[in-house]
């Protein structure tokens, strides 16, 4: 499988920051079937950095019950896989330096 079609876009947030910048980790969403061995391959691939772990979260999709007045409303939230990748001392990856 293509790293394009695996690495679906990088996790942006407080967290994500705090993790690149003091642990040299970087958090993606990922396809849900890719496993962690395909994950390490397309960030190597695609960023040419060498990859010490990954590790995987699952989040399952989750039926949800929405009141609004009267009405009654099932709404489903979606579910989605994120992968953790620590990067080897020295390697690095810069989404947004110098913006």
């Amino acid at each position: 499988m293509d790293y394009t079609r695996i690495l679906l876009k990088p996790l942006i947030s407080e967290k994500g920051t705090f993790l690149k910048e003091e642990r040299n980790q970087v958090a993606f969403f990922v396809d849900r079937s890719a496993n962690k061995i395909q994950i390490k391959q397309a960030v190597e691939a695609a960023f040419d950095v060498s990859v010490q772990s990954v590790n995987v979260v699952v989040k399952k999709p989750l039926a949800k019950l929405v009141t609004r007045g009267r009405k009654r409303q099932h709404s489903k939230l979606p579910g989605y896989k994120k992968a953790y990748v620590t990067l080897a001392p020295g390697n690095k990856i810069e989404f947004f330096e110098g913006v």
